[in-house]
C-alpha cells in the first residue's frame, strides 16, 4: 500500500511539473526531468501560445532551455513537436477562405454581393443607400454578442474554465441542438438565448468541477462562431434566397438584395415571419431621422416582401436634395419638404407650382404658402421649385465722397440728407454744387435727376428731394475736375521718368524725390515747358519755352530752387568726360597674360601686347586673333532685316540662334609680323572694351577633319602642300568633297580651294592649322524612264532640225 501511496505521489508530482512547464516554459529554471514525449497535446499548444505572445521562435530559446537541463535530445524532440502540432481554436479557422475572423472571438461567413450603380432610378430617394459598396449594414462583431441572441445548430461556443483548474474547448451545436463537453456531457442549448445557455453550461459543469462549485474556478461561455441562415426576399433588384448571418438586419438582407425594385416601395416594406406581417419597415425613418427602430434582426425562414409603390411624386429646383419621393397617405407638402431638407438659400417660397395629371392632360395648380400643411401631393405631380427674383425690395445706393458709400435700406420718405447721414456726412473734398440722382422709372428706364447739394443740406426741402427705392446717388469730387498733371525728369538722375506734379513743386523736391543726382551729372540743366496763348503767333516758331541754368552737380540741394509747372520737361546734362576704366583681356603665349584697361581711346592691339611683356618665345604669331563680344543690338540688326523668306523658312531664326547660343564672339585675324614691320597696319586694331587677344603656342601639327578617312593631326613639313595632308589620313570617304576642302589658320582667318577652267588651286598650309573637308550635298539621281524621256525628247528634236534643212 505504500509503495502505491509513492508511485500515485511521484506520478501527481510529474503531471503538476509537467503542466507547469507547459504553462510557462520559458521561466522554468530546471528542466532536467522534462520528458517531451509525455506532454499532450493540449499542453504543446500551450507553449506554442506561450512562444507565440513572447514574439519568439523554439529556435530562438533554444540555447536558453539546453542552460536550465533540458537535453540536446528532448530539445530536438520537443521542436519536431511543435513544428507538427495542429492550431486550435479560432487559428484553425484562420485559413478558411470563408470566414471573416475577429480578433474579438467571433467568426461569421463572409458574405457579399457586388452592387452596380443604378443610373435609371438614380433620383428616387434612398436608392443612393442600396447600391453603394461602402454601405453594407454588416453586424458589428466587435460588440458584445446579444443577450437575447437565440442558438441553434450551427453556432459554436468558446468554453473556458479559469482559475485552480483550466479548461478550454470549442464546442458546436449539433443539428439536434446539443453541444458536447468533455466529462459534462452533452447539453440540449438550441432554443435557448445565450444568456440562458450560459448559465445552464455553468450549472452542468459545476457538478463535475467542484473548484467551479466551490468559487475557486470560474466559467467563461462565449459565442464563437455565427450560424447562417436562410431567408427569401421579394420584390427587390435582386430577389431570391439569401444565406445570411443570424446577426443579420433586415437593412444588412435588404442592401444584399439592392434594395427595392424599379416600382418597388421603400415606405411599406414587409418583413413577414410565421406567414404574419411581423414588421411594417419605412427606410424614410432611418434617411430623414436616422431612427433604426426598423432595423430588426433576422430568423430563420424570415420573408422580405417589397410591394409596388403607390405614391409618388417629384421634386425639382431649389430645394436641398431634389429627387423623387414616395408619399404615404396622409402625408402633406411640408412633409415633403422635410424629405428633402427644405428650400435653398435661393428658393422663391411664396408659392409653388404643382404639374398635375388628370384623367387626359396635364394641368397647373399653385399652391401659396399658406397651403403647404394642408395640400396633399397626388401621385405623379412635379413639383418646381423656382429661384428668387434678381432684384431688392428696399434697396438704394450712394457713392462717391462720402465716408462710407455702399448700399442701404431704403424706408418711404427718405430724402438726401438722410441718406448721406447715413453714409456718415460728406468728406471734405464734396462738390457742393451738384449731386445726382440716378432714377428707376416704372418702365424700366433710366433718368438723371439734379440736386443743389449745399441748399438740400442747409434745410430747403425743396431741393432735398425725397428718394425712390432704387436710386443711384452720385457725389461728385472737386478732385475729379482737376487735370492729372505730370512733370518729367530725364538725364543723370538714379531714377528718371514721369511724376506727379504738386502745387510749389520746385527742381529740389523733384531731383531728391527721383534718389538724386548721379555723378555723371553735369552742372548744366534744361527745362522746357509748355507755352499756353488764347490766340495763334504764326511769327513765333517757337513750340516751347527753354530755361538754361547751372547747378552745383555734387549737390542736390540747389541755391537757385526753381519753381516748376505743369508738364515741365527737366533734363540733367551728362558732363563731357565721364568715362569708368574698360578692360580688354590678353592671354597665351604673352609674359603677363590678363586682364589690361584700356588707357587710351585708341589703344591697339600691339600696345596692349607690349604692356604684356610681349609674346614669349613659344609664341606662334601665325595665331594670334582677336575674339569680340556679338552685341544684343547686332543681333537685333539681323531679326530686323527682312529676307523676302517664305512663311515657313526659319534661316533667319536659325542665325539669330547661332549668334546667340554657338558664336557668342567674332573672330579678327591678327597678322603680327606685318604689325611689327608697320604699326599702321590694318591688323594693328583698335581694341573694345570686352575683347580677348589670344595668341596661340607654336604648334607643329597640321589638323584634318571632317569628311576623311582618319580625323588626325599629322606633323608639319615644310613645303608639303594640301593634298599631302590629306592624303596622310587616308584621303576623302565617299561622301566627302575635295574640291571644296578649305583650310582655317591659327589666327582665325580661312582659306578655300579654287578651280579655274581644269587647273585647281590648293591654299597653303602653315603648323597649327586646320584642313576641313565637307560632305557633298545630295543629289537627285535620275531614274531610267527619266533618262528614256531625255533622249526622246533629243530624237525629237533632231527630227526637227532635219526636216527644217531639207
Amino acid at each position: 500500500m505504500k509503495k502505491l501511496i509513492y508511485v500515485f505521489t511521484l506520478f501527481s508530482i510529474f503531471l503538476l511539473s509537467s503542466n507547469a512547464i507547459a504553462q510557462d516554459i520559458l521561466k522554468s529554471k530546471d528542466l532536467s526531468t522534462v520528458k517531451v514525449d509525455y506532454l499532450s497535446d493540449d499542453q504543446l499548444s500551450k507553449i506554442s501560445a506561450q512562444l507565440k505572445s513572447n514574439n519568439t521562435t523554439i529556435e530562438q530559446v533554444e540555447q536558453a532551455l539546453l542552460s536550465k537541463g533540458m537535453s540536446q535530445t528532448e530539445y530536438n524532440k520537443l521542436k519536431a513537436r511543435l513544428n507538427d502540432v495542429k492550431p486550435v481554436g479560432n487559428d484553425a479557422k484562420s485559413n478558411n477562405p470563408q470566414m471573416n475572423t475577429q480578433d474579438y472571438g467571433k467568426v461569421q461567413d463572409k458574405f457579399s454581393n457586388e452592387k452596380v450603380k443604378d443610373s435609371a432610378n438614380a433620383l428616387i430617394f434612398g436608392s443612393e443607400l442600396f447600391d453603394n459598396p461602402n454601405l453594407n449594414f454588416e453586424s458589428d462583431l466587435k460588440l458584445a454578442t446579444p443577450v437575447n441572441y437565440v442558438l441553434g445548430p450551427g453556432d459554436e461556443l468558446q468554453i473556458s474554465i479559469y482559475g485552480v483548474q483550466e479548461f478550454n474547448a470549442s464546442s458546436p451545436v449539433s443539428s439536434e441542438g446539443r453541444i458536447s463537453i468533455q466529462y459534462v456531457g452533452q447539453i440540449t442549448v438550441a432554443g435557448m438565448s445565450i444568456e440562458a445557455a450560459t448559465q445552464k453550461i455553468k450549472a452542468a459543469i459545476s457538478k463535475v468541477y467542484s473548484t467551479v462549485r466551490s468559487g475557486q474556478s470560474q466559467v467563461s461561455v462565449v459565442l464563437n462562431q455565427i450560424r447562417t441562415i436562410k431567408i427569401t426576399i421579394v420584390g427587390g433588384k435582386q430577389p431570391g434566397n439569401y444565406s445570411i448571418s443570424s446577426l443579420a438586419t433586415v437593412y444588412n438582407a435588404l442592401h444584399l438584395a439592392g434594395g427595392p425594385g424599379k416600382n418597388g416601395s421603400y415606405r411599406n416594406i414587409e418583413l413577414i415571419r410565421n406567414n404574419k406581417v411581423y414588421k411594417n419597415v419605412d427606410i424614410y425613418r432611418f434617411l430623414v431621422k436616422g431612427d433604426q427602430s426598423d432595423n430588426v434582426g433576422l430568423k430563420e425562414n424570415d420573408v422580405i416582401r417589397i410591394p409596388a409603390y403607390s405614391n409618388r411624386v417629384t421634386l425639382e429646383g431649389e430645394v436641398k436634395r431634389p429627387g423623387i419621393f414616395e408619399m404615404k397617405k396622409g402625408e402633406n407638402f411640408s412633409d415633403l419638404l422635410n424629405f428633402a431638407s427644405g428650400f435653398n438659400e435661393f428658393a422663391y417660397t411664396a408659392s409653388v407650382s404643382v404639374v398635375q395629371k388628370t384623367a387626359k392632360e396635364f394641368k397647373v395648380h399653385d399652391i401659396n404658402e399658406s397651403e403647404y400643411n394642408s395640400y396633399l401631393p397626388q401621385s405623379g405631380d412635379v413639383f418646381r421649385i423656382t429661384k428668387i427674383l434678381n432684384r431688392f425690395e428696399n434697396r438704394i445706393k450712394i457713392e462717391g465722397a462720402v465716408f462710407r458709400p455702399d448700399y442701404y435700406s431704403f424706408t418711404q420718405g427718405m430724402r438726401v440728407s438722410d441718406l448721406i447721414t447715413r453714409a456718415e456726412g460728406l468728406k471734405e473734398d464734396a462738390y457742393g454744387k451738384r449731386a445726382r440722382i440716378v432714377r428707376l422709372k416704372t418702365d424700366l428706364t433710366t433718368e438723371i435727376v439734379n440736386v443743389d447739394l449745399d441748399s438740400a443740406l442747409s434745410g430747403d426741402l425743396n431741393a432735398d428731394l425725397e428718394l425712390k427705392r432704387e436710386d443711384i446717388v452720385t457725389i461728385y469730387s472737386i478732385l475729379d475736375f482737376r487735370e492729372e498733371y505730370k512733370v518729367t525728369i530725364d538725364g543723370e538722375v538714379k531714377n528718371p521718368g514721369e511724376y506727379e506734379f504738386l502745387e510749389n513743386l520746385t527742381l529740389n523736391d523733384l531731383i531728391v524725390q527721383v534718389g538724386g543726382l548721379t555723378g555723371s551729372a553735369s552742372k548744366r540743366v534744361e527745362i522746357a515747358r509748355m507755352i499756353k496763348s488764347d490766340f495763334i503767333d504764326d511769327s513765333d516758331p517757337k513750340r516751347v519755352e527753354l530755361v538754361q541754368f547751372e547747378i552745383t552737380a555734387d549737390n542736390n540741394e540747389q541755391a537757385k530752387n526753381f519753381v516748376l509747372k505743369p508738364f515741365d520737361v527737366v533734363n540733367i546734362r551728362r558732363i563731357a568726360v565721364y568715362e569708368k576704366p574698360q578692360m580688354v583681356v590678353i592671354k597665351g603665349a604673352v609674359a603677363y597674360p590678363g586682364k589690361y584697361v584700356l588707357a587710351n581711346k585708341k589703344e591697339t592691339v600691339y600696345n596692349v601686347v607690349m604692356r604684356a611683356g610681349g609674346l614669349t618665345s613659344v609664341a606662334n604669331i601665325e595665331g594670334m586673333k582677336i575674339k569680340r563680344p556679338i552685341k544684343q543690338d547686332e543681333i537685333d540688326k539681323i531679326k530686323s532685316v527682312d529676307l523676302n523668306l517664305a512663311n515657313n523658312d526659319t534661316l533667319n531664326e536659325k542665325v539669330v540662334q547661332k549668334l546667340e547660343e554657338e558664336l557668342k564672339y567674332a573672330t579678327i585675324p591678327v597678322d603680327w609680323e606685318k604689325i611689327m614691320k608697320d604699326k599702321r597696319h590694318y591688323s594693328n586694331v583698335t581694341l573694345f572694351p570686352g575683347d580677348e587677344i589670344e595668341v596661340a603656342v607654336y604648334n607643329e601639327g597640321v589638323k584634318v577633319t571632317g569628311n576623311v578617312l582618319l580625323t588626325s593631326e599629322i606633323p608639319y613639313r615644310s613645303g608639303k602642300g594640301f593634298k599631302y595632308y590629306i592624303n596622310s589620313v587616308g584621303g576623302v570617304d565617299n561622301k566627302g568633297w575635295k574640291k571644296k576642302a578649305y583650310i582655317i589658320y591659327p589666327n582665325g582667318k580661312a582659306d578655300v580651294t579654287k578651280s579655274f577652267l581644269f587647273f585647281r588651286t590648293y591654299p597653303k598650309v602653315y603648323p597649327d592649322s586646320q584642313i576641313v573637308v565637307p560632305e557633298k550635298p545630295e543629289t537627285h539621281k535620275m531614274s531610267t524612264g527619266e533618262w528614256v524621256t531625255i533622249g526622246s525628247l533629243l530624237t525629237s528634236l533632231s527630227l526637227v532640225i532635219l526636216t527644217a534643212f531639207k
